[in-house]
């Protein structure tokens, strides 16, 4: 039987991860169609707005959470095929955050110093390739939550 502690820090893992996989699953499905119809002008405008507001404390909150909760129900553990499950988990974690901080967050400060250029040329050097990074991060963070939820589903 799990400890209390323990089975805290699965709950708030849970919980974390499908708040962030929830805010990825939304700029995939909702945001980013909604604005691709937008003039480059707008649309760069509206990318911009969206990463100056997006690292914010809860937004950090949740980032950060998303790797040191479930590095705690892994090395925390006590082994066997939850802890297994735990460790898939927290890889996808882990591989979706090096996508954010090796492809998102370069392209969208290079959209930020595009500012007052051409924003049609900005658009195109930045939409594609974050759009499709954003669905592999985004896969990712679903796939995390889904393997910390089975493990939860065991208690």
């Amino acid at each position: 039987m799990p400890s209390t502690l323990s089975s805290s820090f699965l709950a708030l893992a849970v919980i974390t991860t499908g708040l962030y996989a929830g805010f990825m699953l939304t700029f995939l499905i909702a945001v980013m169609p909604g604005i691709a119809a937008l003039p480059d002008e707008r649309f760069t405008a509206a990318m911009r707005r969206f990463n100056e507001k997006v690292p914010g404390p809860a937004f950090l909150l949740l980032f950060l959470g998303v790797i040191a909760l479930p590095a705690v129900v892994v090395f925390g553990g006590d082994g066997g095929t939850d802890r297994v499950l735990a460790v898939a988990a927290l890889v996808c974690a882990v591989g979706g955050h090096l996508i954010t901080i090796a492809g998102n967050i370069p392209l969208n400060k290079a959209l930020a110093e595009s500012e007052g250029g051409d924003d049609s040329a900005a658009r195109a050097a930045f939409e594609s390739p974050w759009n499709r990074l954003h669905r592999i991060r985004t896969v990712l963070s679903l796939a995390a939550f889904a393997l910390l939820a089975v493990v939860g589903a065991d208690f």
